[in-house]
């Protein structure tokens, strides 16, 4: 147990031209369109962005942004979760994007030379993005979700997070792979669960899971099995609060504790018994980002970058 769960080091991506993404629509059931004209829903998701840096700012959050570039266009920019993560001994994980439109995102050069220049350590870089040649993908943290204290790693397998690329991530980074499936209903349906990360979240002393979405029995006792053992209270949401991104949150460091982070959306979904029980171990960081939420198909988590990058 050497690592901390939770940093108090942030990156955001500040949008340009967010928007939309029908190539992520396919298999991300969360997304919905709208009527409204380009240039308003980047003036919308801009106010929520910088809306939100205030917020984690006002707790003592260092959060680092960069802006996006226009060109290429990226309409998903804003969550960089995907496509990058660091790590405790200074290593960089690049990951393959299922959407051709969100491989464009990775622009490791500028992030990585910002971060240097804030004073991190960068060790060394680990590059699985090559696997997207194969439609082979892996989609940071939005497919893996750490336990950086137990050294364990989950994930739902989906079209977007293939198992056999996960047990290498797993192998590589050092972590003992927790391999499940979890299912949302759509008209009807029973569909995989895009990202393991809206269904999902490990905090430090607690997680907070859709037990719903995983059909099958054994693999939802192991789960379980797995939580306890790392001496984590399981706090369980249903598939509605799931559709509400009540999975989707962030444990943040801030001044002298920690916060959850996540959407306004998320928090109205919780029962006051939820709540009480999160509140317990943290104060909750609610943050109002409906548009980006609605349109994106992502919140507040797939906002943040953690960094847990050595100083120099």
């Amino acid at each position: 147990m050497k690592n901390k769960q939770y940093t108090s080091t942030i990156l955001m991506v500040e949008p340009t031209a967010f928007y939309y993404n029908p190539e992520t629509a396919v298999n991300n059931y969360f997304q919905t369109e709208t009527t409204a004209s380009q240039e308003e829903i980047q003036q919308q998701a801009l106010q929520e962005f910088t809306t939100m840096v205030t917020a984690l700012r006002s707790k003592g959050v260092n959060v680092i942004t960069i802006k996006d570039t226009p060109k290429p266009h990226t309409p998903d920019s804003i969550f960089p979760n995907n496509w990058i993560s660091f790590h405790e001994d200074g290593t960089v994980v690049l990951y393959p994007m299922f959407a051709k439109n969100r491989r464009d995102e990775r622009r490791e050069e500028d992030v990585l030379a910002l971060l240097e220049e804030k004073g991190f350590f960068i060790q060394d870089i680990i590059d699985f993005s090559s696997a997207e040649e194969d439609e082979v993908y892996l989609e940071g943290t939005g497919s893996v979700i750490l336990d950086r204290e137990y050294e364990l790693a989950y994930a739902c397998i989906s079209q977007r997070t293939d198992e056999e690329l996960f047990i290498e991530f797993c192998e590589e980074l050092e972590y003992t792979p927790v391999i499940f499936h979890a299912n949302q209903t759509v008209n009807g349906e029973r569909k995989p669960i895009y990202h393991t990360n809206v269904m999902m979240c490990i905090a430090d002393k607690y997680a907070i899971i859709c037990l719903d979405s995983i059909d099958d029995k054994k693999e939802k006792k192991a789960i379980c099995d797995y939580i306890k053992e790392s001496n984590k209270e399981i706090i369980a949401i249903t598939e509605a609060q799931m559709h509400q991104f009540a999975g989707n949150m962030l444990q943040v460091g801030g001044l002298g504790q920690s916060y959850l982070v996540m959407s306004q959306t998320a928090y109205d979904s919780l029962t006051e018994d939820q709540i009480k029980k999160i509140e317990n171990y943290n104060p909750i960081l609610p943050v109002k980002i409906d548009l980006i939420e609605k349109l994106g198909g992502g919140s507040a988590r797939c906002m943040m970058a953690e960094v847990f990058l050595p100083k120099k």
